[in-house]
This record gives C-alpha cells, sequence and structure tokens, in this order.
C-alpha cells in the first residue's frame, strides 16, 4: 500500500498528459519483478523499479529531505535511481569535504541535466565541461577580479547601490510591502555593474523584465515537471513548463545579446569597463595571433555573461531575504544587530573593513546563509573517472549529489542545527569563529566564482539595511506567526511575505 501511496502523491505533481505516460510505465514496471539496487562494491540503496527507479520514493518538491532519510538508513555514500538515471549522493560534512577537496579532480565534472543542455550547449561556465570550461573559468575568476570583484572597486558600486535600495525602502513610508523586488534588482544591479560597466534604474522595464524573466526561471526548473523531464526526456512534447523555460532563455539571451552589441560598438582596448570589454580585449587577442579553436566565440560569451547575471543575482538576493525574515521573526537578534551598528559605527556608512569589528552581525549572516539552505543539493557533479571513494567504486560517468543541507545540518558538526543561533559562530569572548562546516557555496574545483563578491553584498547590504531600518511584521500579524516554509525552485527562498521598514536614522 505505502507504494501506491507514494504514486499517488507523485502524480498529484503532473499535468495530465504526464499521468497517463507515468501511470501506464507503473503498471508496465510492476508487471517485472524490482531487483536488487546495487553489485559488488558500488554504493548501497534502496531497491528500485525498473525504468522508474526510486521514483516513487522520492519527494520531487523537496527531495534533499529523502535524500537525507535515505543517508540515515544507507549511510554517507549511497546509490538512488532518479528514473533511469543512477545518483550517487554523498552526505554529511566528512564525506562531502573529502570528496569534493581530497578527490577535486574525480568529482570535478559537472552532469548537465537535460534542460540545461538544450540551453546552454555545453557553453558558459556553469554548465559546460572540459578545456572550454577550465579556460571559461579561468577568465571568470580573473576578469571579475579586474573588475573589481572583492576589493575596494565592488565595494564603492555595492555602497552605491545601498543607497539606492535604503531610498526605494523609504518610499513605503514604514507600510507592508514585498521586498522581493527591490532586493532582486539591487543585487543584480552589481553584477551587472561588475559586467558593463553601469548599473540600471529600478523602473526601467527592460531591466525589471530580465530580473523578473531570470527569477521566473530559476523556478521553473526546480519543479516536480522539469525534473521529469530530465529523467524522460521523451516526454518533452508533453512538459508545458520546458516550453516557458526555453521562451524566457530567448528574452534573456536578446537583452544580453543587446547589451553586448552596444558595448562593442563603442569598445576601446585601452579602456575596461567592465568584464565584456575583458572578454573583447581576449577575443580580438586570439583572433589577431588566429588562434585555431578559441574558446572565446559568441556562445561563450553570451552563456558566460548570462550565467553570471543569474547567479550573481539571484543567491545574494534570496539570502538577504532570508536574513530580513528572520530578523522580523526573532527580534530580539535584530536588536542585537542594531545595538552593535549605533555602538560600533554610528551614522556613518558602514565598510568592508567593518566586518572584524563588527562580530555578532557577522555572526548573523553566517547563520542566516546555514539556516536558509539556499542550495539544499549542489550542481550535481559527474566522476570524471572511475574513483574509489570509502571502499566503493563509483564509475566514470555517474552523476553525484554533495547533499550540502547534510552539511549545514549536520548534527556532528553543529549543536541544535534546526534552531536559528548566530552564537555559534562567537567564540566565549563573543568574537567570531570560522566553522569547518560552513559549505554554502560548495567546495573543490566548482565552488562558487563569486564568493568574495557575494560575502561582501551580503555583509554591505545586511549592515545598511539594519543601521537604517526596524523590521516588523505587517499590522495584525505577530512574530509567532511569521512563517518559515521555503518556497520551491531551484534555489530555496522563503514563501512570499511583507514586513514594515520603520526608519532609524
Amino acid at each position: 500500500m505505502a507504494l501506491f501511496e507514494d504514486y499517488f502523491s507523485f502524480i498529484d505533481l503532473c499535468p495530465t498528459t504526464v499521468l497517463l505516460t507515468t501511470t501506464f510505465l507503473l503498471f508496465l514496471c510492476l508487471a517485472y519483478s524490482s531487483f536488487a539496487s546495487h553489485t559488488g562494491n558500488e554504493p548501497p540503496g534502496p531497491r528500485r523499479l525498473p525504468l522508474l527507479g526510486n521514483l516513487l520514493q522520492i519527494d520531487l518538491k523537496r527531495p534533499h529531505n529523502t535524500l537525507c532519510e535515505f543517508s540515515k538508513k544507507y549511510g554517507s555514500v549511497f546509490t538512488v535511481y532518479f528514473g533511469p538515471t543512477k545518483v550517487v549522493v554523498l552526505a554529511g560534512y566528512k564525506t562531502v569535504k573529502e570528496a569534493l577537496v581530497n578527490y577535486s579532480e574525480e568529482f570535478g565534472d559537472r552532469m548537465i541535466a537535460t534542460i540545461f543542455d538544450d540551453v546552454h550547449e555545453g557553453h558558459g561556465i556553469v554548465f559546460a565541461n572540459g578545456d572550454s570550461w577550465k579556460e571559461m573559468r579561468r577568465f571568470g575568476l580573473s576578469s571579475l577580479k579586474e573588475c573589481g570583484m572583492g576589493g575596494k572597486g565592488a565595494e564603492k558600486m555595492i555602497i552605491e547601490e545601498c543607497h539606492h535600495l535604503i531610498e526605494m525602502i523609504k518610499n513605503y513610508k514604514g507600510e507592508a510591502f514585498d521586498i522581493k523586488w527591490p532586493m532582486n534588482y539591487a543585487s543584480s544591479n552589481i553584477i551587472c555593474s561588475i559586467m558593463f560597466g553601469s548599473r540600471f534604474d529600478y523602473n526601467d522595464p527592460v531591466f525589471k523584465e530580465t530580473v523578473w524573466v531570470s527569477t521566473d526561471n530559476l523556478k521553473h526548473v526546480g519543479t516536480a515537471e522539469i525534473q521529469l523531464y530530465n529523467m524522460f526526456p521523451w516526454l518533452g512534447s508533453l512538459i508545458s513548463k520546458r516550453k516557458v523555460v526555453l521562451q524566457n532563455v530567448e528574452k534573456i539571451l536578446a537583452t544580453m545579446n543587446s547589451s553586448i552589441q552596444n558595448l562593442k560598438a563603442t569598445f576601446n582596448a585601452d579602456e575596461c569597463r567592465g568584464l565584456v570589454d575583458c572578454f573583447l580585449t581576449r577575443q580580438q587577442k586570439d583572433e589577431e595571433s588566429h588562434v585555431v579553436g578559441s574558446h572565446y566565440h559568441e556562445k561563450n560569451f553570451t552563456f558566460t555573461v548570462t550565467n553570471l547575471f543569474a547567479a550573481g543575482s539571484d543567491t545574494t538576493a534570496i539570502t538577504l531575504r532570508w536574513a530580513l525574515l528572520f530578523m522580523v521573526k526573532y527580534p530580539h537578534i535584530q536588536d542585537q544587530v542594531h545595538e552593535e551598528l549605533s555602538r560600533v559605527i554610528g551614522n556613518r556608512q558602514v565598510s568592508g573593513d567593518d566586518r572584524k569589528l563588527l562580530p555578532y552581525t557577522n555572526a548573523v549572516i553566517h547563520e542566516t546563509q546555514r539556516f536558509a539552505d539556499i542550495l539544499p543539493i549542489a550542481l550535481p557533479h559527474q566522476t570524471a573517472s572511475d574513483v574509489t571513494f570509502q571502499g566503493y567504486l563509483i564509475k566514470k560517468g555517474t552523476t553525484v549529489f554533495p547533499l550540502l543541507t547534510s552539511v549545514l545540518f549536520d548534527k556532528n558538526e553543529w549543536e541544535s542545527p534546526h534552531t536559528f543561533n548566530p552564537s555559534r559562530f562567537l567564540d566565549e569572548e563573543g568574537k567570531f569563529i570560522k566553522r569547518n562546516a560552513f559549505m554554502p557555496f560548495s567546495a573543490g574545483q566548482r565552488v562558487c566564482l563569486g564568493v568574495s563578491l557575494a560575502r561582501m553584498e551580503l555583509f554591505l547590504f545586511f549592515s545598511s539595511l539594519l543601521q537604517h531600518f526596524k523590521f516588523s511584521p505587517p499590522p495584525g500579524v505577530t512574530e509567532d506567526e511569521v512563517d518559515l516554509t521555503p518556497s520551491v525552485g531551484f534555489t530555496v527562498g522563503p514563501s512570499p511575505y511583507e514586513l514594515c521598514a520603520t526608519m532609524r536614522m
């Protein structure tokens, strides 16, 4: 009976046409006997059905929850089948770190899901492998650094954007509003400034639509429907959200190409306005040198810019939205942050150098990143070669899921991990301490490209907002009623909410 209960829970997620198809497949598969989940010295795992694998046992809305439950039974390295696709899951801090850091080459390839292969075709930084990926990542790191990422140049951009965001929030005059779009516009403008050399007005219609479409796509690609398409590509014509995703991508590419062409028309090799100019300079050098097989071509150009825009906008904005929601939920913590800011900073502008002077504020930001858990499963990896790991043979080309949520909530590393407690990042003297199991940006070869930029954005935006405003629930809602239920998507943000922002200074 449990099998059929799982099935009927699962099919509620799908459109009618997919229901009919999967129902037919179910009965077809049940005509065959189920078989063992592993052979030889491969990682263990739950028994599976032919073709469907463990699909009926997995909550496709929040698969990380199912995988965490599996890890309790099968250990820190186990096998699960998403449809016909074999996946090795890595759970817990020690296992994830060992795989991604100590075996970084073996676990360093990217598994590119069907929907991303449809879009990127192996180009760009995030969903690529091989020499092209290595070259684009090197370019991305060096160019972002040249354009100020993590340094004073980026700090100046972020502080300027803080002022624009603060002014926008002031316009609500203490009334309840949704912080989602102001925060998305602000974080998107940082990466736009770094890439294009200029920011956009929050009311610019093209900018607003691009941010909206990018955010919408990240929601769609995390849905059960798209996951089904990734597992069974032949369902493509039945998956309505696939068409929406591809249409959104076309809109984003058109906007990015337009911005790139505008910069090309005024390009001067002696003046670097941003990352796009860095690419144009390198492209020009390769053309002049007649480099054969150069990776600096138009598709890599466009998808590198698009990848950076999406990655640089969404994750920071979502984390900041969680941070403000936590401040509304836990006003005593918000009061402690403001007290530290008032005592140390006063009325002056917060700077990047103040981070070491604000240990409690820094601790709250880190606990937000840990507790919010916005990417519970790291972008899937793929083994680049056969590897024997913790006594198990994992063959070349195997999909690997580093379960980051199991790291951020590892009971062996965090006391009371399901409690929001910034003090876990402070020592007995109140000084900030680093924690080894703090791994929201993943680790190894595929660690987030913009870690230093993200850290600076989170610190400056959060500190500036808490310095200027007191955040509280909308009228009629108590702190106890503030909902911390996460939304469903590629990245995990809070459910839609409103708050009130009252001026402090």
